[in-house]
């Protein structure tokens, strides 16, 4: 296993902006790319018509503790590993620098995917919207215009996009709130108590729900991906987690029961298979008014947004570490000089999204169903990878020096939450393609050996710079430590003057 040494003897000139941010602008970062709305609206639904049963609320609570369980290792080891790299660093720190350059190609793979395929969503929702509203507009074009505004706020000032992230993620929490008290208000028939039953947790659907609960908190790890920009690493990230995971359980869960109360516990499933993605909004429809169900609908749409924007942020920072440790091309360690924000890194990502809703447009591929569903759904899988991996991480590096963390931090928490996260990733795997509605179809391995090629690669790029650039791969992890990451230029010497 391997080991890291501290050093600061390099002197890195690309730096992300430090200090801006604190534990609120990291919470909405994290809730934001969560997208509770979307959750709730989409997921939650979706999850009483595949599964057929009424505990997807107590699913939910238990992917909230599973996610607590993961969070005591993983912040427990962002207090002392400071790096926009987040999991990749981790895992490097914690297992090796092979295991890490594999795990770093995973995690942009997946962040990337989840960005993307919400652009599929976006694209259609803006395009129902703005039908609402008399204009008829393809659903790539919407998707074009969000990927535009994404774009510029990319290479804005982080704490900016934090600012627009918080509106936007308090008016999603709002509805969330107001809906779930108006649905609980007016029950169908009676509390639908069931719904929170754990012993529901033994029908045979449950392996789908733990599946579908766990999409609904990716995002909700990446606060350490912000932790060289906050104004103390050390308890910001802590804090930001620990509220997110506990926010996103309790949102999730008390919709999804108020759905069951309004709906009926006894036919909740059935309306569920009627009505999709629109139940949460059919079931307050008869008591708000539809002045308030559609500026519900429409916060529906900027719930997509600001995930856009969450998981871009993520993505752009992932590759600026990488480019600043030089495992990738030095240019993406670069950041804007005015904004701090990761120039390059930025502007890849985006390079690569339009491609993609491009080339969807151009084949007529259903932006719904093979762009948001299976990629994000793709993306949910390496995102739990790399979770589980994590884990492990965690114990390997507290394995020799415990840093004065106590044994829950260090091995007890981290072990279990390897274990749970484990049996999630083998169930996810075998039943992908039901996930996916494509049953027994070859095409429900290609997703998953998809990151099998990724780690791959990682591994094969691991060895070439291993072999032929080993001060690259010494200070592999590193971050903003590392020797090699673009050094500052020595000031022009100016010739002397003639007299």
């Amino acid at each position: 296993m391997s080991t890291f040494r501290t050093s600061r003897s390099g002197t890195v000139a690309a730096t992300l902006a430090r200090s801006r941010l604190g534990v609120p602008q990291v919470l909405f970062f994290v809730l934001a790319a969560a997208a509770p709305l979307t959750v709730v609206a989409g997921g939650a639904s979706t999850g009483y018509a595949v599964t057929g049963t009424t505990a997807v609320p107590v699913a939910y609570l238990l992917i909230a503790v599973v996610m607590a369980v993961f969070a005591v290792g993983y912040v427990a080891m962002s207090r002392h590993v400071v790096n926009a790299g987040a999991m990749y660093s981790y895992v490097a720190h914690g297992l090796g620098r092979i295991p890490g350059i594999a795990a770093a190609f995973v995690a942009v793979v997946a962040y990337n995917a989840m960005q993307i395929g919400l652009y599929g969503a976006f694209g259609v929702v803006a395009a129902e919207v703005l039908a609402v509203a008399g204009a008829t507009v393809p659903w790539w074009l919407c998707a074009l215009a969000g990927w535009a505004l994404v774009t510029v706020l990319g290479l804005a000032r982080v704490d900016l996009n934090g600012r627009i992230l918080a509106g936007l993620l308090l008016a999603e929490l709002a509805v969330i709130i107001g809906y779930s008290i108006v649905m609980v208000g007016h029950p169908a028939d009676g509390a639908a108590v069931a719904g929170l039953d754990p012993r529901q947790l033994l029908t045979p659907g449950v392996a789908a729900m733990l599946v579908g609960g766990i999409a609904g908190f990716v995002g909700v790890e990446a606060g350490t991906v912000f932790a060289e920009e906050t104004r103390d690493p050390r308890r910001t990230v802590a804090r930001a987690t620990y509220f997110a995971v506990t926010i996103a359980g309790v949102c999730y869960a008390g919709s999804a029961w108020a759905m069951a109360v309004a709906a009926g516990p006894n036919d909740v499933v059935a309306q569920a298979r009627e009505h999709g993605t629109e139940l949460m909004f059919v079931l307050v429809d008869p008591h708000i008014g539809t002045t308030l169900v559609d500026a519900g609908r429409l916060l529906f749409l900027t719930s997509l947004f600001a995930a856009l924007l969450a998981f871009h942020n993520t993505v752009a920072r992932y590759l600026f570490a990488l480019g600043r440790e030089r495992v990738l091309p030095a240019a993406l360690g670069r950041t804007n000089r005015r904004t701090g924000a990761p120039k390059l890194g930025s502007l890849v990502q985006s390079g690569l999204a339009v491609a993609v809703i491009v080339a969807y447009a151009a084949t007529g591929l259903d932006p719904i169903t093979h762009l948001f569903f299976w990629v994000t759904v793709t993306g949910g899988l390496g995102v739990l990878i790399l979770m589980t991996v994590t884990s492990l991480a965690v114990i390997g590096y507290f394995r020799r020096d415990p840093r004065g963390e106590s044994a829950w931090r260090r091995l007890v928490a981290p072990g279990a939450a390897t274990g749970a996260l484990g049996l999630i990733l083998v169930g996810t795997v075998t039943s992908f393609g039901d996930l996916l509605g494509i049953g027994a179809s070859p095409l429900r391995w290609w997703f998953p050996a998809g990151y099998a090629l990724a780690a791959l690669a990682g591994v094969g790029w691991a060895l070439w710079l291993r072999a032929r650039r080993p001060q690259t791969y010494r200070t592999i992890g590193w971050g903003a430590d590392s020797g090699t990451a673009l050094p500052v230029p020595p000031a022009p010497v100016r010739p002397p003057a003639h007299v």
